[in-house]
């Protein structure tokens, strides 16, 4: 099966003051088959909005030029004005690539975008990042150096010749940068005070390039020079970062306004607290921050573990409440609601309205006890290995919380941290079940008008047969980990949940049962036959073992609560 690759493209236009240029340019890119808008997000201090939308590479592209293209038509660069750098109509468009698709091939098609730009368009085009092959010229805020008001000089330097587009400056659409970079999460730290200069101070003591050396005065010094003659610089606390200060008129306060280029380097959370750091050493408070654009679910993932760690409270809990710790701890609400749903990329481009987990119990019992044959035994079997892991992982919280058994917090936290993964994997099951049988069905509805159509729906309908065997059987294998789990849950946790711990294991067991059920039965269906063996023996050895285990755990629990 083909592997769909997905491209992320986060164009900055200078408008974010008139909400019908914004809309024009959003349904141009919404016009593009096989593009998902994911989100707009507007400043009117900055005049500026940035775009998100993904889909495949053709599609992408196709999206970014209509709207550099509307763009170029309605916004005139020689009335912006606004706090934050520019230098076009279409100031950047970042490709970013998401799932499917390398780097390398992502550039590939930022070089095409800016090559349709520049030659079609007649706007002078620059390209970064992983696109631009010349060091020199590859960072954004080096290219960008002068802005829009200095370009009309810079652009007839042989050094600053675009890479696509007309050797002169285009006056009304100004010129652009394209190109392929990794994910960038653009974040502002708000202060309690409304000094740029302030601001501009804190930025420089955390951002990577850091400040000026200077001699004597620390602010209005002579700049200190090394042996060849260029500026010393006092390197800031976090690698991968760039970052300025401003004033935004629209709140009454002043931010520091960051990218960071690499949150693998320095994650959100680290960010914050070194600008905390340093905003109390100057005298002023953060009071929150804001995430402008999309943030993946990892950086709130662990920005909410670092904080509940930071409480020596144990960080194995569910995603929500990761991120509501997240959003409290990160004061991402102060100036405007934050909705894990429309700031998240995963949970933007994955839309779960129609999904079996998305659904309440009562629904969910509802449609499996429908007239439909999905979903079935086998959605059922992972939804109570997903509650086996629930009740692992709340024996492990309730443990890691209880008073005098502070030293064996991270000892708990740790085995309900790794129960809510293998939570995360059978929920997924829940609706990959129903899904590998509708592959089934689907395959069965393929046309055989043709000795060409009968071969490929046969070899369909056993792919499609093996992936809806293979799919309980891992649902099989992860409740078995569960049982591991649940196990030492049950002999070292808080005794008072050890009833909660052996109906964990009753969950487990039922879920190992049922997996076992559907992987004989669609097994049975195989025209493999050896590799039908192969699975039903696997999954046989799995029933076996973990119904011995279960049986003995629950033995040891009677044993201990009897009367």
């Amino acid at each position: 099966m083909k592997k769909i690759q997905l491209i992320e493209c986060v164009p900055n236009f200078s408008e974010g003051r008139n909400p019908e240029i914004i809309k024009k340019i959003a349904a141009e890119i919404e016009s593009v088959e096989g593009v998902k808008l994911l989100d707009i997000d507007s400043g009117k201090a900055t005049n500026r909005t940035v775009v998100t939308f993904v889909g495949e590479p053709e599609a992408v592209v196709e999206a970014a030029y209509k709207a550099i293209i509307i763009a170029g038509e309605l916004i005139d660069m020689r009335n912006h004005k606004g706090e934050h750098p520019r230098m076009g109509a279409t100031d950047v468009c970042p490709l970013v690539p998401v799932s499917g698709i390398t780097m390398e091939e992502t550039a590939k098609y930022a070089v095409k975008l800016a090559k349709m730009v520049g030659e079609n368009l007649q706007i002078p085009v620059y390209l970064y990042g992983y696109s631009q092959p010349d060091k020199a010229r590859n960072d954004l805020s080096v290219i960008r150096e002068g802005e829009y008001e200095g370009f009309s000089e810079k652009i007839k330097l042989n050094e600053w010749k675009p890479d696509f587009g007309p050797h002169t400056f285009n006056l009304k659409t100004g010129a652009t940068v394209i190109g392929a970079r990794d994910f960038l999460i653009a974040y502002n730290v708000n202060i309690n005070s409304i000094s740029t200069r302030i601001a501009n101070r804190i930025a420089f003591d955390v951002r990577e390039a850091g400040r000026l050396k200077r001699i004597g005065n620390p602010v209005s010094g002579k700049i200190e020079l090394d042996k060849d003659g260029e500026a010393i610089r006092i390197p800031g606390k976090c690698k991968a970062v760039k970052a300025m200060g401003w004033y935004i008129e629209e709140y009454g306060i002043a931010q520091i306004t960051a990218n960071l280029t690499n949150y693998n380097v320095t994650p959100l959370h680290i960010f914050y607290n070194e600008i905390c750091k340093s905003a109390e050493s100057r005298g002023v408070r953060v009071t929150g921050s804001e995430l402008v654009g999309l943030v993946p679910l990892s950086a709130m993932l662990d920005a909410g573990k670092y904080f509940l760690e930071k409480q020596q409270r144990s960080s194995g809990v569910s995603d929500k409440e990761l991120i509501h710790i997240a959003i409290k701890s990160l004061g991402l609400d102060e100036l405007s609601p934050f909705d894990p749903n429309k700031k998240i990329i995963e949970y933007c481009i994955n839309n779960n309205e129609n999904n079996l987990v998305s659904l309440s119990c009562s629904d969910f019992a509802d449609i499996t006890a429908s007239e439909s044959t999905a979903p079935g035994g086998g959605s059922v079997a992972a939804l109570c290995g997903a509650l086996g892991a629930s009740l692992t992982s709340m024996v492990a919280n309730v443990s890691a919380n209880k008073k005098g058994w502070e030293d064996k917090y991270s000892y708990f936290s740790d085995f309900a941290e790794k129960a809510q993964n293998l939570k995360k994997q059978l929920l997924f099951y829940v609706d990959e079940d129903t899904r590998s049988f509708a592959g089934i069905i689907e395959a069965f509805k393929l046309p055989k008008s043709n000795e060409k159509e009968i071969e490929h729906r046969k070899n369909e309908i056993e792919r499609a047969s093996l992936y809806a065997t293979v799919v309980p059987l891992e649902t099989m294998k992860i409740s078995s980990k569960i049982l591991e789990l649940a196990d030492e849950m049950i002999k070292n946790g808080n005794p008072n949940t050890i009833s909660d711990g052996a109906s964990g294991i009753l969950c487990c067991k039922t879920a190992i049962q049922a997996a076992y059920y559907n992987v004989i039965v669609n097994a049975k269906g195989l025209k493999d036959k050896n590799k039908a063996k192969e699975l039903a023996t696997t999954a046989k050895e799995i029933l076996d073992l973990n119904n011995s285990k279960a049986d003995e755990i629950l033995k040891r629990v009677e044993d201990a609560i009897a009367f």
